[in-house]
């Protein structure tokens, strides 16, 4: 044999085993199954669905916590990914993560707040008078059309952090 994998079936008989080849004609149609090296890439749905979680913590940071909701706020946005070993809140229930794109390693703060800046400028603007409300829904559009044109699922945020999000 040439190295490949062939189960076979044990019977007992006389108090020993008798070795039955148990696909010896099959072999050239034997599928085999091997299991990704990469993990695997998180759906858009569910990375949509982390992020809606994320932004209704970041709303109640806002508007519960009077004079200081803004920094709060803005605080959870940069550092969120970082949290947990790469999970946001959102990201924890759904049981998503962020990775390192080159080394697969769990999201840092750094990778956090790189990734996160598209959010937090659209999040300052937000204050600005009559037009704020526009920024969030741009900027979040934008990165939606991003992330669902690239292969890799990758938006603005992940491509200048060098990360991607991954089920796990």
């Amino acid at each position: 044999m040439d190295g490949t994998f062939v189960p076979y079936l044990f019977s007992a008989q006389n108090h020993g085993f008798k070795r039955t080849a148990f696909l010896e004609k099959a072999l050239e149609s034997l599928l085999v199954l091997k299991m990704s090296e990469d993990p695997l890439k998180a759906s858009l749905l569910l990375r949509v669905m982390a992020k809606t979680i994320d932004f209704i913590v970041i709303a109640a940071a806002l508007k519960s916590i009077p004079r200081v909701g803004f920094i709060a706020a803005m605080a959870y946005l940069l550092i969120c990914d970082g949290l947990f070993d790469g999970r946001s809140l959102g990201k924890k229930i759904i049981r998503l993560k962020v990775i390192s794109a080159s080394t697969a390693a769990n999201g840092s703060f750094r990778d956090s707040v790189m990734r996160n800046a598209p959010f937090a400028m659209a999040l300052a603007l937000f204050n600005i008078p009559f037009v704020g409300w526009l920024f969030p829904i741009c900027i979040s559009a934008f990165e939606f059309l991003l992330a669902l044109g690239n292969g890799g699922g990758m938006r603005l945020g992940d491509e200048l952090a060098g990360t991607k999000v991954v089920e796990g």
